[in-house]
């Protein structure tokens, strides 16, 4: 198929799959939420441990380098669907890369407010739902005011959520259309936004920080039991950094 008749393909199939998006998007992101308490997240007793002689900025940029690896490597795997004339399996492809950098990113936000002291409080529910409200709102959640904690555990969270979702489907349709460059520009688009994200949300953390040696003695971080479910197909999140 040439160049032009696959991007008139992926034309039609995005035409014709308008509903079947919707109700996509509205899956994934429930499934973000659902799988959100599941994500490994190391504590910063473990992250010290495993990086040991590195301060704080120095760990943060160890955990950002990671992610950005890891994301980009998802990435890079969407390039196939750019070859696929079936608009559903692209979908799919999409489908599958969101959820999959969602949990590395979700990851990085979480280890983040370990290593500036900003571990939000409350149970594991409630600090993955202020986690993937970081995640959406690309911000650092403000541990001393409850406010901001609180908001992060409301109703509006999901609808932000979907919404973020959908921009970010929106923006890697377009990687899919070029011809025979979507494992590249996939890549560096996940790379890229990895960083961003982590920038905004270092940004906020530092504001806030609290210094290594003035932190209270926190318990370790729990985690829920059982696998994270995910889409039909999809098998491990590839990339995923390991905890």
């Amino acid at each position: 198929m040439t160049g032009a008749g696959r991007l008139g393909s992926v034309k039609r199939g995005v035409r014709k799959g308008g509903e079947s998006a919707k109700a996509a998007i509205g899956h994934i992101a429930d499934l973000i939420i659902e799988n959100a308490p599941r994500i490994p997240v190391r504590d910063l007793a473990t992250l010290r441990k495993q990086f040991p002689g590195l301060g704080p900025e120095e760990l943060a940029d160890k955990l950002v380098a990671g992610a950005s690896k890891g994301s980009a490597t998802v990435g890079a795997g969407i390039g196939a669907a750019a070859m696929m004339p079936v608009p559903p399996a692209m979908l799919a492809e999409l489908a599958t890369e969101i959820t999959g950098v969602a949990a590395i990113e979700l990851k990085l936000v979480a280890e983040l407010h370990e290593v500036y002291g900003q571990r939000p409080p409350g149970g594991l529910g409630q600090r993955s739902t202020a986690y993937i409200t970081s995640w959406t709102e690309e911000r650092g959640i403000d541990v001393a005011h409850p406010a901001t904690v609180n908001a992060a555990l409301g109703g509006q969270m999901k609808r932000e959520l979907r919404q973020q979702i959908t921009k970010r489907m929106a923006r890697d349709l377009p990687s899919l259309v070029p011809f025979m460059v979507g494992a590249a520009v996939g890549a560096m688009m996940n790379r890229r936004d990895t960083r961003k994200l982590a920038e905004r949300v270092r940004k906020d953390l530092r504001k806030r920080q609290v210094p290594w040696d003035r932190l209270p003695e926190l318990p370790p971080l729990e985690r829920q039991v059982g696998p994270r479910k995910g889409l039909p197909g999809e098998s491990a999140l590839p990339g995923e950094p390991e905890a």
